[in-house]
């Protein structure tokens, strides 16, 4: 009755609240009390009834989406351009525990409960004897001398399948797992790494499984056989000159669609130089990737341009492989491949026309094997190798009479050698259960890759600095010097780690595993009319997601403060709650900071792929959390297998520690270091969403004195610890063998140090027994062959290999000093060499 509602001066607001409730008396189902029915029942209701649903309201004046669509075009022009490539990595791969620390909350439960690592009986057999087999017949100081193998190894990798692991049965080959492949590596890298690296290629990112995956029937059925059997050594043609670690780019390897001018058959005209690449002087196949140009449209709809990989055998026309590489020291095959205006027919495409420019798929799906298993794998061959030898080592070697193993100093570079190596044998065996569960996590494998070869490279330094000189002379008694030498090629190889780092890792990862920013990205990128919708539902999200994990990070640092301030430093030693329970709440808090940072990160919009020093902390700070969880997870899958007070507990605790640190650190200096425009205004809402009360919820300190003592002492005496590092070393058995005579020489020496001890506590009162004194003399004799080194009375190829009776220059121009050659006399009269000699 009022005559407003209908009049002029009504608002717009509520002439629609007004119709919005006449609209909802015209349905009689809207009226009846259904709040809880499904939406779908409530249509079968309305059908049934011959109801008509209500129309949808009209939007409201401040439902309008003026706020929505200007905060949708502000992040469109911060975000810049996904380009192709880029969009193709975010959809690349699987997500899993990457997804589930970046929520802020991931669970171990879900660790321990869905993976579990463990070689079937034939893939042990392998181990346990092909694989021991071909350790025995190598020599690695022969290898590096001749920068080459064996022919006698060729042939028997050859034969026996180490080229063909992952090949699957139906094709001849061994169908083998990860773990398997990962464990092969692994013992045969305990020997020699250029066995490791040469087995390694054929098994990673060889066209071997390339083919398998996407091959077409017929390149199957002609490749994978000779594949299988050895026939064919593969290797993958990728980087080029100025490719470096964006080795997709593909500068230099371009392709062109074409007809034969002769036959009319349509095909590729390529021109390519590629470096680096393994196996290539000896491969007679080469997965040889390219950047493929269409500008006829010759294509016709099949297929796409862009990367492709093509399949060429070794005497293909035009292809040129030959010359090698010399890395450093190291004596795997590795060089060129190159060639101009090569023909290459489209059923030489791998997958056919159809899989044209699919190559970055590819890469990126296979290329998690390569880059998070085969390449940490060398990382544990040496954390194992030399956890076993050094820690032995330390006890055999006495300087100023006492075993180098009770110096405080080695002790230190002993037990980081000891931890770091535990996380490297952690993240490796979770690696390789996440791959076997059929999944392909990019920004794991990326982790794995650049912290598992980056802490391989410090054991190796710890390594070289324990041993001194039996570590710098060449020789079958040196069993870490090669390693040393080759430990820079793996930090090298997939993406350098610097860029690995500070790029690949948080780029990723801040990305593609984040729980809502792919879809709010791809709404930036989109055309479509809900775009604005989509990104603003993303976007609550993306807040909601913030303010989560910043109460999280508040509440479970407060509470991590507190328990860390309150545990004592022997908590460890019961295992259980006292070590699983307590260092999981840290990773859970930790994980809460650094989906927080990362969050916050993102505020800096197009600016942040570029901002590489803080993306770097950041991947520091969540490749410690990744390694952490490996560590617990490690722990919980391997107690049973080590007894209680043998040194798991001690070095877990001691990894972790060094772990939470780590994360600690690398998310202060994120803070410390927040790049422009927000700068100190984004270093402080870091700093104080991490840390609330500054120092005081920083609690994580490195490894104590007495913790560090102890799990160098697990390494320096027979303990349980040293038998879980020595599990895939080679042991030859046989005197000679430095490992082996080693492995002997432990329990003696030991013996013989407390024999001495109680002596000397005896004073003059008693004096050793017949078995007492022989058990002290055979020491004192292992001791003196354990610190010998190798020496050569010939060595370098111009003694070796050059002309009979050469001479070395310096000694030659002694020799032929004017004057002719003297010596003092006691009688202070110099004598010719006439006299001399008389």
């Amino acid at each position: 009755k009022n005559p407003f509602i209908a009049g002029p001066f009504v608002s717009k607001k509520k002439k629609a609240l007004r119709e919005q409730k006449h609209s909802k008396h015209t349905d009689p189902i809207a009226t009846m009390p259904m709040k809880r029915i499904p939406g779908s029942a409530k249509a079968a209701l309305r059908r049934a009834l011959g109801a008509k649903a209500a129309p949808p309201a009209p939007r409201l004046a401040g439902q309008r989406p003026f706020v929505t669509n200007a905060a949708y075009n502000l992040a469109k022009k911060m975000m810049p351009k996904i380009s192709e490539t880029e969009r193709v990595a975010l959809g690349a791969g699987t997500i899993g525990f990457d997804r589930d620390i970046f929520t802020g909350s991931p669970s171990l439960k879900h660790l321990t409960d869905t993976y579990s690592p463990a070689l079937s009986s034939e893939e042990q057999s392998f181990l346990d004897k092909e694989c021991q087999e071909l350790c025995d017949m190598i020599d690695d100081h022969a290898v590096v001398s001749n920068a080459d193998l064996s022919p006698e190894s060729w042939q028997f990798m050859r034969s026996k399948g180490f080229f063909a692991m992952k090949i699957p049965k139906e094709w001849g080959g061994k169908g083998f797992s990860t773990a398997a492949v990962s464990a092969v590596l692994v013992k045969l890298g305990s020997k020699c790494s250029d066995a490791n690296a040469t087995v390694a290629v054929p098994n990673s990112l060889g066209p071997g499984e390339l083919l398998a995956r996407y091959g077409t029937p017929d390149q199957q059925a002609y490749f994978l056989p000779k594949l299988a059997s050895g026939q064919l050594i593969p290797c993958f043609g990728l980087t080029g000159p100025h490719s470096g670690s964006d080795a997709t780019s593909l500068i230099g390897s371009a392709g062109k669609v074409e007809r034969h001018p002769q036959t009319g058959e349509l095909g590729v005209r390529a021109s390519f130089r590629k470096r680096y690449i393994t196996l290539a002087p000896v491969a007679g196949v080469v997965g040889l990737g390219i950047d493929l140009h269409d500008p006829d449209n010759l294509l016709g709809g099949t297929g796409k341009t862009g990367f492709t990989v093509a399949l060429l055998e070794r005497h293909h026309p035009g292809l040129r492989m030959g010359p090698r590489h010399a890395p450093l020291t190291s004596a795997f095959m590795n060089g060129t491949v190159e060639g101009d205006d090569v023909w290459i027919p489209m059923d030489h495409i791998l997958g056919g026309q159809e899989k044209c420019g699919f190559g970055w798929h590819m890469f990126v799906e296979c290329l998690a094997e390569g880059r998070g298993v085969s390449l940490p794998a060398g990382s544990v061959s040496a954390a194992r190798t030399l956890a076993v030898g050094v820690g032995a080592y330390c006890r055999v070697r006495k300087q100023f009479k006492v075993p180098i193993a009770d110096f405080g100093g080695i002790q230190e570079a002993l037990a980081r050698m000891g931890s770091q190596g535990l996380i490297c044998v952690a993240g490796a065996d979770l690696m390789n259960a996440i791959v076997d569960n059929h999944e392909a996590p990019m920004v794991i494998s990326s982790i794995m890759k650049q912290s598992c070869t980056e802490r391989g490279r410090r054991i190796i330094l710890d390594g070289m600095d324990i041993m001194g000189g039996a570590g710098i002379c060449k020789g079958e008694a040196n069993f870490v010097g090669n390693l040393y030498t080759s430990v820079p090629i793996a930090i090298t190889v997939e993406g350098a780690n610097i860029m690995t780092r500070s790029f690949q890792i948080m780029g990723q990862g801040i990305t593609r595993c984040h729980p809502h920013m792919v879809p709010l990205i791809e709404s930036l990128g989109s055309d479509a009319p809900d775009a604005p919708k989509v990104f603003r539902s993303h976007f609550f999200k993306v807040v909601g997601h913030v303010l989560g994990n910043l109460g999280l990070s508040w509440a479970r640092g407060l509470a991590s403060s507190a328990t860390t301030a309150a545990r004592s430093a022997k908590a460890y030693e019961a295992g259980g709650e006292g070590l699983v329970g307590y260092h999981e709440s840290q990773m859970l808090r930790l994980s809460a900071n650094l989906a927080f940072s990362a969050d916050l990160a993102l505020l800096l919009g197009g600016r942040l792929k570029f901002e590489e020093l803080l993306l770097g902390r950041l991947a520091d700070a969540m490749g410690a959390i990744y390694l952490g969880y490996a560590v617990l997870w490690h722990y919980e899958k391997r107690r049973g297998e080590v007894g209680a007070g043998e040194g798991l507990e001690a070095a877990t605790e001691h990894a972790l520690l060094t772990l939470e640190h780590e994360a600690q650190e690398a998310l202060k200096e994120a803070a410390s270091n927040f790049p422009q425009p927000l700068g100190k205004l984004g270093g402080l809402l870091m700093g104080v969403g991490v840390a609330p009360f500054g120092g005081l919820t920083r609690p994580y300190a490195p490894p104590g004195d007495a913790l560090t003592k102890e799990v160098s002492s697990k390494l320096t005496n027979p303990s349980g610890l040293r038998d879980l590092f020595l599990k895939n070393v080679y042991v030859k058995g046989e005197a000679g063998d430095r490992i082996t005579d080693l492995l002997e020489a432990l329990p003696v020496v030991c013996e013989a140090d407390r024999i001495a001890a109680a002596l000397r506590r005896a004073g003059s009162s008693r004096e050793a027994s017949p078995e007492e004194q022989a058990v002290l003399d055979r020491a004192v004799a292992m001791r003196d062959a354990l610190v010998q080194v190798d020496v050569f009375e010939k060595h370098g190829p111009l003694e070796t290999l050059g002309k009979p009776g050469y001479v070395r220059p310096a000694l030659a121009q002694t020799e032929n000093w004017p004057g002719g050659v003297t010596s003092f006399a006691a009688d202070g009269n110099e004598k010719d060499a006439t006299t001399l000699a008389a």
